[in-house]
C-alpha cells in the first residue's frame, strides 16, 4: 500500500516526463534542428562548419536516443509500446540512425535515414497524426472517384489525340501525351494556349475544355476534399471520445472565445449607451 510519503517510481517519472507539454516542445524543437542540419548539409560550407555540422547531428542522434528510451521505460506494460506504430518507426528510425555507415558505400541510405527523421514530427504532435490518419482512413473512398476521374481523363484523351494530334503532335500524339496534356488543362497551366491553338481549326473545340475542366477540376476534385474532409472529422471525433480531457480542453477553449466576444459586444453596447446619455443631457443655462 502506498504512503503519501512515498516516492514515486522511476516508471512513473518517466511517464510524467514523457506527457509534460516542455518535454514534448523540446522534441519537437530537436525534430525541426535536425530538418535544418539536412538542408544545410546541401550547401559548400567550410570544413569547420561542416565538423559543427557533424557535431550537432551526433548530439541530436544522442537526444533521441534518451527520448526514445525515456517514452518506453515510461510505459507501464513495456509490450505495449511496440503495439503503436508510431512507437515503431520512431525506434526504427533512431537505432538506423545509430549504425556508422556514414563512410561505406550505404552512405546514402544513412543520410535518407537522416531525412526520415524529419517525419518523426508526425509521431509527436497529435493533430498531425490525425491528419496522416485521415488521409489513409480516407484512401478506400477515394478510389472509387480516382477510378471515375481516369475514366473521363481516357475518355478526353482518346478525343483529343483523334481530333487534335494533327495540330501539336508534341500535346496529343498519343493517348498517354494527351493525358498529360488534360493534367496541365485540369490544373490550370498555361491551359488557355492549349486551347486557343485547336480554336484556330476547330472553333468549337473551347467546349471540350470547359466540359473537361467542369467535371474534373469542379465536380470531381470537390468531391475528393469533401471526402477527405468528412473522414478528418470522424477521425477528430474518434481522438475527442478516446481522449476526454483534449477534448474539453478544446471546448473549454470555444466557450472561452464565445464569452470574450460577448463581452466585448456588451462593452461596446455600454459605450454606445454612455454616448448616446451624454449626448441627451441637457448643456449648462447661458446667463
Amino acid at each position: 500500500m502506498n504512503t503519501p510519503d512515498a516516492k514515486p517510481s522511476l516508471q512513473s517519472r518517466l511517464e510524467a516526463l514523457r506527457a509534460h507539454r516542455a518535454f514534448e516542445a523540446f522534441i519537437i524543437i530537436i525534430i525541426v534542428a535536425s530538418a535544418l542540419l539536412v538542408g544545410v548539409k546541401t550547401y559548400a560550407v567550410p570544413s569547420w562548419v561542416q565538423r559543427l555540422i557533424e557535431g550537432l547531428d551526433l548530439l541530436i542522434t544522442i537526444i533521441f536516443v534518451v527520448e526514445i528510451s525515456v517514452r518506453f521505460l515510461g510505459e507501464a506494460r513495456k509490450r505495449d509500446f511496440f503495439k503503436n506504430g508510431w512507437n515503431v518507426f520512431d525506434t526504427v528510425i533512431v537505432v538506423v540512425s545509430l549504425i556508422p555507415i556514414e563512410d561505406t558505400d550505404m552512405a546514402l541510405v544513412a543520410r535518407l535515414i537522416r531525412v526520415f527523421r524529419v517525419l518523426r514530427m508526425i509521431s509527436i504532435i497529435p493533430e498531425l497524426r490525425i491528419l496522416l490518419n485521415s488521409l489513409i482512413q480516407a484512401l478506400p473512398r477515394l478510389g472509387y472517384v480516382a477510378a471515375l476521374i481516369f475514366i473521363i481523363f481516357y475518355i478526353y484523351a482518346a478525343i483529343g489525340s483523334l481530333f487534335f494530334e494533327t495540330i501539336n503532335p508534341d500535346l496529343w500524339g498519343n493517348i498517354a501525351v494527351s493525358m498529360l496534356t488534360l493534367f496541365r488543362v485540369m490544373t490550370f497551366e498555361d491551359w488557355t494556349d492549349v486551347m486557343y491553338e485547336t480554336m484556330a481549326v476547330y472553333s468549337f473545340s473551347w467546349i471540350f475544355y470547359l466540359s473537361f475542366i467542369f467535371l474534373t477540376t469542379f465536380a470531381f476534385l470537390n468531391m475528393v476534399i469533401g471526402i477527405v474532409v468528412n473522414v478528418l472529422e470522424e477521425e477528430q471525433a474518434k481522438a475527442d471520445t478516446e481522449d476526454p480531457d483534449r477534448s474539453s480542453l478544446r471546448n473549454l477553449h470555444d466557450e472561452m472565445i464565445v464569452v470574450r466576444a460577448t463581452l466585448e459586444r456588451l462593452e461596446r453596447l455600454l459605450e454606445a449607451s454612455e454616448q448616446v446619455t451624454r449626448d441627451s443631457r441637457p448643456g449648462p443655462e447661458k446667463v
